[in-house]
C-alpha cells in the first residue's frame, strides 16, 4: 500500500510540472487574448492526463493490492490451517476426556438407575413386611392381652426351654403339679425335679399388661406411665408369690422359687425403671430368670441328673466288667488249647513229610526206573514252618510261641 501511494505521488507531481510548463509557455506566446482557449485545453488535456493516470493508477493499485490479498490470503490460510492442527492437538485430549467422562457417566447413570431400581424393590419390600410385621405384633398384643393366651404363650415358652436344656417332659420334670395348702390348692406352673428327690419350683404368670400399653403409647411420656406401671405390677406379683410360700409346701424344695419371665426384653424393661428389682425379689426368696437364664440352670440340672446316673451306675459297671474279665479269662486259656493242639498237629504232619519223603516216596520212584508208566506223578509236600503265636500277656502255660521270630 505505501508502494502504490509513492507512485500516485510522483505521477502527480510530473503532472502539474507538466501543466504548469504548457501555461507559461502558452501565456508567454499568445499572450491574455488566448489565455481562456489554452486554459480550457490545458484543462481538457489535464482531464484526459489525469484520468488516464487515475486509470493507470488504479489498475497498478488493484493489480497490486490482488497480489498482496492472495499473499494475505494464502499466508492467513497456513496460519489457520496450522493453528486449526494445534487447537485440534490441544482440543483432542479434552476431547478424548470428555467423551470417556461421559461414557462413565452414562455407565454410572445405567448403574444408578438399575441399583436404584433394586434398591426401590427393596424399599417396597421392606414397607410390605413392616406392614406385615405391624399387623402381625398388633395380633400379638391383642392376643397377649387375654390371660389365656399369655398364660398359654408362657407355658410353651416355657416347655420350649426345658426341651432346649435336655430336660425332656415325663423324665426331669412336671407341668402343673396340684398341692394341698393349708386353705387352698397351690398350682405352681411347673416342678423341676432335681437329684437326690429335691424339687424346684417355677412360676411363669407375669403381668404384661402395662408393658403392652407402653409398646402401643403414642409419646415418651406415655410409655414412661406404662413402664413404671408395669414395674409396679411385677414387685407386687412378687410380694404375692412370696407370700404363697411355695418352699413350705413342696418340702424337697429349696427356699426360693423361680419366676420364669418368658423374655429378656420384658425383665430389662422392669429393671429399666426399679434398678433394684432383682434384689428386692431374693430378699423375698423369688429368683428371676429370662430364657436365657433359664436354659443355663435346667443345663446344670441336666448334668447333676447325668452324674448321678453315673454314680447309680457304677456298681453295675464294675460287676459287667468283672464278669468279661472272668468270661476273657476263659476264653484265653481255650484259645491257649487250641494253640497247643495245632502245634502239636504241626509237628505230626512235619514228622509224616519227613517219613514219606525218607521211607516211601524213594520206594515209589524205583516203580517209574523199572518202566512203570503213571498217568499222575507225585507231588511234593511242603512241611508247615510255622507254628501258633503265643498270645501276648497271657500266663497260660499252654500258650505257644512262634517259631518264626518274623511275625
Amino acid at each position: 500500500m505505501v508502494e502504490i501511494l509513492d507512485i500516485g505521488l510522483v505521477i502527480g507531481l510530473v503532472i502539474g510540472l507538466v501543466i504548469g510548463a504548457l501555461v507559461m509557455w502558452l501565456i508567454l506566446r499568445k499572450g491574455d487574448a488566448d489565455y481562456d482557449a489554452a486554459k480550457n485545453q490545458l484543462k481538457s488535456e489535464f482531464l484526459d492526463i489525469a484520468q488516464q493516470s487515475l486509470q493507470n493508477n488504479n489498475e497498478q493499485f488493484l493489480q497490486l493490492a490482488e497480489q498482496n490479498l492472495g499473499a494475505h490470503q494464502e499466508r492467513a490460510k497456513r496460519e489457520l490451517s496450522e493453528r486449526e492442527k494445534a487447537v485440534e492437538n490441544l482440543v483432542k485430549p479434552i476431547k478424548d476426556a470428555l467423551q470417556k467422562s461421559q461414557k462413565q457417566i452414562a455407565e454410572l447413570e445405567k448403574a444408578r438407575g438399575e441399583a436404584y431400581g433394586g434398591i426401590r424393590a427393596q424399599l417396597e419390600s421392606m414397607q410390605t413386611s413392616q406392614k406385615t410385621l405391624a399387623q402381625e405384633t398388633q395380633n400379638l398384643v391383642n392376643a397377649l392381652r387375654r390371660p389365656e393366651v399369655r398364660g398359654r404363650w408362657g407355658e410353651m415358652t416355657l416347655k420350649r426351654c426345658v426341651e432346649l436344656a435336655g430336660m425332656v417332659e415325663h423324665c426331669d420334670f412336671q407341668e402343673q403339679v396340684h398341692q394341698k395348702g393349708a386353705d387352698k390348692t397351690i398350682r405352681p406352673d411347673m416342678i423341676v425335679r432335681m437329684p437326690n428327690e429335691r424339687e424346684l419350683v417355677v412360676d411363669v404368670k407375669t403381668p404384661l399388661d402395662a408393658y403392652l400399653e407402653a409398646i402401643e403409647a403414642e409419646d415418651e411420656k406415655q410409655r414412661r406411665v406404662a413402664l413404671k406401671r408395669y414395674a409396679r405390677n411385677v414387685r407386687e406379683h412378687i410380694r404375692s408369690l412370696s407370700s404363697k410360700a411355695y418352699w413350705d409346701q413342696f418340702s424337697q424344695s429349696p427356699d426360693f422359687v423361680i419366676l420364669f419371665i418368658p423374655g429378656d426384653q420384658f425383665l430389662s424393661a422392669a429393671t429399666s425403671e426399679d434398678p433394684e428389682l432383682i434384689e428386692k425379689a431374693l430378699s423375698q426368696h423369688i429368683i428371676l430368670a429370662t430364657p436365657t437364664s433359664f436354659v443355663a440352670l435346667l443345663k446344670a440340672v441336666a448334668y447333676g441328673w447325668r452324674q448321678l446316673a453315673l454314680t447309680d451306675n457304677a456298681a453295675e459297671i464294675r460287676k459287667l466288667a468283672e464278669d468279661l474279665y472272668g468270661r476273657l479269662e476263659t476264653f484265653v486259656s481255650h484259645l491257649g488249647g487250641v494253640g497247643k493242639q495245632l502245634s502239636s498237629s504241626v509237628e505230626k504232619y512235619n514228622a509224616a513229610i519227613g517219613s514219606l519223603e525218607r521211607r516211601v516216596l524213594p520206594g515209589a520212584r524205583k516203580f517209574v526206573d523199572l518202566g512203570i508208566h503213571p498217568t499222575k506223578t507225585v507231588g511234593k509236600l511242603e512241611q508247615i514252618e510255622q507254628r501258633p503265636r503265643q498270645i501276648i500277656g497271657s500266663d497260660n502255660d499252654a500258650d505257644l510261641e512262634s517259631d518264626n521270630s518274623s511275625e
